[in-house]
């Protein structure tokens, strides 16, 4: 049987993978896994009750997911604060300030608004490890807590979640923003009402697009993966700059005033390159992962920073954060996480310190990002197959040693079966791009010929 977690959290099209019994379901599991341990040191005795932080993006599922996961909660015993629609790094950072237990986030980050995906963070408002994510879906099939009277937990809203966050991020700030343009795209998500208040207070100039979520529209041809009305924008208004959130709002890309995109990668070493400046980078390492591009590792050594590598999913890149006590890691798709400040990766974090380092050094995003020469990269999704059955395929491994071998050391081959989506991404790094498309496209029809479903091969 599959793993009901992928790489981040429980995803799948609402209703339908997602339903309101599953919800239910995860919710009354994870009260056992993640609630059920803080009552042996007597809190529940003394009448403290586990407290859970829930909050969602603005698909419209989201509206009875979360009350199938507050209703969960409540029925286990937990007090459960709800602070309705935020981002994902918000939810994170207020479990820690307040102290709770744990929590949930309801959101399918970048995916359409059809899905929608259940996120569980630990007390400091740090993602589970896998060992405990299997420990919930164990306690899926294992009985429920069912408490009564007193012991049954209250559903309450949290009343001053955004203040809180808003004054985190500005708390951050090693610089003001005044006298910089930025053009933001809210996705049509999470970020619409604090996005926007954010930049404004640190003294930015504020254009928006996609700040007007209907439940239907979140990441619907805006946002992080789709830049091209965020670079009009920025030439259209002559902005400095233009950031993308995606739908939870734990994702950063930018354009330059030119309307070129600036990658995870690149804003990953602008913001590097600035605490090592600023005697800010533990141990002179940055955290990326496998699918980080091949300049960032030869940018970074260029400036005496070493590149640690980790699997896909910000999840990993914050345990090798912890583990080797570092202090800025991140991914190519613009999730960067900056340990001092945040446990997760957070788009609005990550877009005020970009400005900021333009602030600083009064350099434009541009001059910033040149730091970096980026290798020409091209990746396939390949759908309509079996993701599962890709590490024994002998044939696909055949072909990619034979696309390793044409390359050398100037390239690199990447398969990495979605651990969100049911499809495999083919990744491909090559001098220059030709060869990188024909080898990724070669290396593509062999997946989709060895890994086919019978549904998408037409049995």
């Amino acid at each position: 049987m599959p793993r009901l977690f992928g790489t981040d959290g429980v995803r799948g099209l609402a209703n339908h993978d997602l339903t309101v019994e599953l919800a239910l379901s995860l919710s009354q599991a994870a009260a056992v896994v993640l609630g059920e341990g803080r009552i042996a040191d007597g809190r529940r005795a003394s009448g403290r009750r586990p407290v859970a932080v829930v909050a969602r993006d603005p698909r419209i599922s989201g509206e009875f997911i979360i009350a199938a996961v507050s209703a969960g909660l409540a029925s286990s015993g937990v007090d459960v604060l709800d602070a309705g629609v935020l981002p994902t790094p918000a939810a994170a950072f207020l479990i820690g300030d307040i102290g709770a237990d744990f929590g949930v986030m309801i959101s399918a980050s970048h995916n359409p608004a059809p899905d929608n995906g259940i996120k569980f963070f630990a007390q400091g408002g740090t993602k589970l490890p896998d060992i405990v994510e299997d420990r919930i879906e164990e306690a899926l099939s294992k009985p429920k807590l069912a408490p009564t009277g007193v012991q049954v937990g209250r559903i309450r809203r949290f009343a001053d979640a955004e203040d809180r966050y808003v004054l985190h991020l500005l708390g951050t700030l090693p610089h003001r923003l005044d006298g910089l343009h930025v053009v933001l795209d809210c996705a049509h998500g999470a970020a619409a009402g604090v996005s926007p208040q954010v930049f404004t207070d640190a003294g930015a100039r504020v254009t928006v697009i996609g700040a007007d979520p209907d439940g239907l529209n979140i990441n619907d041809g805006v946002g992080s993966t789709h830049l091209g009305g965020l670079a009009a924008a920025v030439l259209a208004t002559g902005a400095d700059l233009g950031i993308a959130h995606d739908g939870d709002a734990d994702r950063c890309l930018a354009v330059d005033a030119h309307g070129n995109t600036v990658d995870g990668d690149q804003i990953m070493a602008i913001i590097a390159l600035s605490m090592k400046d600023r005697g800010l980078l533990r141990e002179d390492t940055l955290v990326a992962t496998v699918m980080s591009n091949l300049g960032l590792k030869v940018a970074m050594a260029e400036h005496g920073i070493t590149v640690l590598e980790t699997k896909v999913g910000d999840r990993y890149v914050l345990e090798a954060l912890g583990e080797h006590q570092l202090s800025l890691g991140g991914e190519q798709s613009g999730h960067v996480i900056m340990s001092e400040h945040a446990t997760t990766g957070d788009g609005i974090l990550t877009g005020m310190h970009i400005m900021a380092e333009m602030a600083r050094t009064g350099k434009t995003l541009a001059e910033l990002a040149s730091v970096m020469t980026v290798y020409p990269q091209i990746m396939i999704n390949v759908t309509g197959v079996d993701r599962q059955a890709l590490a024994a395929n002998t044939v696909v491994a055949g072909a990619v040693a034979a696309a390793e071998s044409q390359l050398g050391s100037t390239g690199r081959v990447l398969l990495r079966p979605s651990g969100t989506e049911p499809l495999v991404r083919v990744m491909v790094e090559a001098t220059d791009q030709a060869t990188a498309d024909r080898i990724a496209g070669h290396l593509a029809d062999v997946v989709r010929a060895e890994l086919a479903t019978p549904a998408s091969a037409g049995v």
